[in-house]
């Protein structure tokens, strides 16, 4: 069975490893020109590091792991004001223990499938259902015919948009903008996220980089919904300079290193939500299907979750509605719990007022001083996740490979 998968970011490479390994036959498309190095620091959470195992490319995936002690909420002149040590929040906190570049998992799952084809730098333009398959025109030209369709391709899926229907149908703003890059460390983090909010609902922050010459920077605000064009990479930039003027700490430093960076991304705080997640043979994956935005933490783990499901499925039952079917009924409910938005949402997270954000950091200083931290860890400690893998007689794991 041929498959084409849209997107090489994490959902698309992993389905594709499992379906070859099942004797399909999986093609993966992807709009950006060549593999996308760096990115901003994701994690691999709960039932998702079985997954990694299966595969055996766990132990790649720790070579290349970043190791963050925690988040910590700084002031304008760089003091900290308040602290969530990683130790005390175990895997349900903003920092989980196991961390890595969104680039590095990539390119450990990249390595993992050397045999898959994979077309950069070209896209779906159209899906024509046929008697047998899917007819697939793509903007470079070409028109080829796959038996399945997967979009893989994200908050903004291009297969969604054409088999479903339109963006706004699926995709919902919360409240938030944000953006990710690479500078130079103007300090030495010591393994810290640190995150300064300044009034507005104004978030600045660095993350650790494997080479501390460097950081990964982020710089997010709450807004409505800005109409903005997403490929104009110039007009972002612009508007976070408007934006964070002022803003203390960093953020000039942030700002003139994000104007000479070159791996820019910035988008909108958003969950998808889409009833079925599938329309004849095209289906859908990971945030193309089911995202609960950043502020939900679990994306990563819901795509690599998912991949493992949908191959399973479409190896246990050569009927692709009745497989489409069982794999959102195996994943429903885990989608749901790691979709869910922690208290407070954006509110909570990015004050507005100066007021409440010393309201924030006084409450996270009380919950991890000494009297608290037990009712902290209780708390933040994460609950099992709602779904047991199964295990599919066409997906065996794989020997353990280093990368």
């Amino acid at each position: 069975m041929k498959v084409l998968i849209s997107g090489a970011g994490v959902a698309g490479p992993a389905l594709a490893y499992w379906l070859q390994r099942a004797g399909f036959t999986p093609t993966v498309v992807e709009l950006a020109p060549a593999p996308r190095p760096g990115g901003q620091t994701i994690d691999v959470r709960g039932v998702a590091r079985d997954v990694v195992e299966r595969m055996g490319v766990m132990p790649a995936i720790k070579a290349r792991q970043l190791h963050e002690k925690g988040l910590a909420y700084v002031r304008a002149n760089g003091k900290r004001a308040a602290a969530l040590p990683a130790e005390l929040l175990a895997d349900g906190g903003p920092v989980a223990e196991i961390e890595i570049l969104r680039g590095d998992l990539s390119e450990v799952l990249l390595a993992a499938t050397p045999d898959v084809e994979y077309l950069y730098g070209d896209s779906i333009s159209g899906l024509t259902d046929t008697a047998d398959g899917v007819r697939v025109s793509f903007t470079g030209g070409a028109v080829r015919e796959f038996d399945l369709v997967v979009g893989a391709d994200g908050v903004h899926s291009r297969v969604r948009a054409l088999a479903f229907g339109p963006e706004e149908e699926f995709v919902h703003h919360l409240g938030g903008y944000g953006a990710y890059f690479t500078i130079p460390a103007p300090e030495d983090l010591d393994g810290w996220l640190k995150i300064h909010t300044a009034p507005g609902g104004r978030w600045v922050g660095l993350r650790p980089d494997h080479d501390p010459r460097f950081a990964r920077a982020l710089l997010s605000f709450r807004s409505p919904v800005i109409r903005y064009n997403r490929r104009d990479v110039s007009e972002q930039k612009a508007l976070l300079h408007k934006t964070f003027q002022g803003a203390g700490w960093y953020t000039r430093e942030i700002l003139d290193g994000m104007d000479a960076g070159d791996d820019f991304y910035f988008d909108s705080t958003s969950r998808v939500v889409v009833p079925e997640w599938s329309r004849g043979r095209v289906v859908l994956l990971g945030d193309a299907g089911y995202c609960g935005s950043p502020l939900a933490g679990y994306g990563t783990a819901l795509s690599l979750v998912g991949a493992y499901v949908l191959a399973g499925e479409l190896v246990a039952d050569g009927d692709h509605r009745r497989a489409f079917a069982a794999y959102q009924r195996v994943m429903r409910e885990y989608v749901v719990q790691r979709s869910a938005l922690p208290p407070g949402g954006i509110a909570l997270a990015m004050p507005k007022t100066a007021l409440g954000i010393r309201a924030r950091d006084l409450m996270t200083a009380t919950m991890t001083s000494r009297p608290f931290r037990g009712v902290l860890a209780k708390a933040a400690a994460a609950q099992p996740d709602a779904i047991e893998l199964a295990d599919y007689a066409g997906l065996t794991p794989a020997t353990p490979t280093r990368g």
